[in-house]
């Protein structure tokens, strides 16, 4: 090593000086080996989570890049159509037939939830409304993407978002073993199959001519909130198949991990370790809270304990999905819940935080 020309090994120690297809280079390996290990260990959000990760030791290290804006946008507006996809129609049916259940199950968790973020924005640990933003539970994807529209520190929220969706993953997990649940399965997912070329063509146009619109609109998360509500249009009438190749789902999802994390700086990673142990604490909090509702479900809704605790728990829609899968859970009524406070939480949320802010000094 001390035989090497100084210059080289300056670069090699310096990741500030890589030059853009170096850092290129380890962003995409490093991301996918990253996504492979929190597959493999069943970590939900394991494709944004990798490249988000693989972003953050970048961008702290001095060799951050930028992304093109465009492919930004482009990512949320898959994200939107993704999300309408992923809504199956007898959601629908199963809410409008039990509603006053899912809606005090609902109302019950986002109150919850905001007041443990009302709380958290009073210590003045975080900017704006990150406090709040970052306790919003579930859609944990489509609230960090608002967020910053809102006047909220996306990385942080991030970060909030992500920790809450691991405990919740971890606890339903827990909870699945205490019911003698031995092993979930994972259906293989075929990653480079795509159903139709021409459909996937047609859905793409659509997402881009949501993407141009929202920026057009200047709506706060435009591309993602106009391409949801395009798809589920399209998912209810049924007029046309959405098609979304898993790769395809794969590339957004990782445009926007590295989009969060590429804004990250030393100072906010120091900030985030800094309010880790406020901001666990809320989430076990909320966990709590949430578990106390699962077992008022139990005793006056005649729910099975491992169907009301799932139902309930507040972030990792998928990981919750196929624990509940794979067990003797309801498995309709624990998506419903989940479905309802997505909907109702992407509706309210942005309302809620603004209102929230407003009065967090009062």
């Amino acid at each position: 090593m001390t035989n090497m020309p100084s210059p080289i090994l300056s670069l090699i120690t310096t990741p500030s000086r890589w030059t853009a297809p170096w850092r290129l280079t380890v962003l995409l390996l490093a991301s996918f080996v990253l996504v492979v290990i929190f597959e493999l260990f069943r970590l939900p959000a394991a494709l944004l989570l990798g490249p988000m990760i693989t972003a953050i030791i970048l961008a702290t290290s001095g060799a951050g890049m930028k992304l093109p804006k465009p492919m930004f946008l482009m990512a949320q507006g898959v994200l939107g159509m993704m999300i309408a996809n992923s809504l199956p129609l007898t959601v629908f049916a199963k809410i409008a037939l039990e509603w006053p259940l899912f809606l005090i199950g609902t109302v019950s968790t986002i109150v919850a939830s905001s007041f443990l973020g009302w709380l958290l924005s009073r210590t003045g640990l975080l900017p704006g409304t990150t406090a709040i933003w970052g306790s919003s539970p579930g859609a944990a994807s489509a609230m960090t993407i608002m967020s910053e529209s809102y006047g909220a520190d996306m990385r942080l929220v991030a970060f909030m978002q992500y920790l809450r969706v691991a405990c919740c993953a971890i606890a339903a997990t827990v909870v699945a073993s205490v019911f003698h649940v031995d092993n979930l399965a994972i259906e293989p997912v075929d990653w480079l199959g795509v159903s139709s070329w021409s459909t996937f063509g047609i859905t793409l146009t659509i997402i881009l001519a949501a993407c141009v619109a929202g920026v057009i609109l200047r709506l706060p998360s435009g591309p993602m909130l106009i391409a949801l509500t395009v798809g589920l249009i399209i998912k209810f009438t049924g007029i046309l198949p959405i098609v979304l190749p898993n790769w395809c789902l794969a590339i957004s999802f990782a445009v926007l991990g590295w989009s969060i994390g590429f804004r990250f700086t030393r100072q906010a990673l120091q900030h985030a370790w800094h309010v880790f142990p406020h901001v666990l604490g809320a989430i076990i909090a909320l966990i709590a809270i949430n578990a106390c509702l699962a077992m008022l479900l139990i005793i006056f809704a005649d729910i099975d304990p491992l169907t009301a605790f799932l139902a309930t728990s507040p972030g990792g829609a998928d990981s919750v999905a196929i624990i509940a899968a794979s067990t003797h859970a309801d498995v309709s009524f624990v998506m419903a819940m989940q479905v309802a406070r997505f909907l109702l939480v992407l509706i309210a949320g942005p309302m809620l935080a603004r209102w929230l802010s407003s009065h967090k000094t009062a």
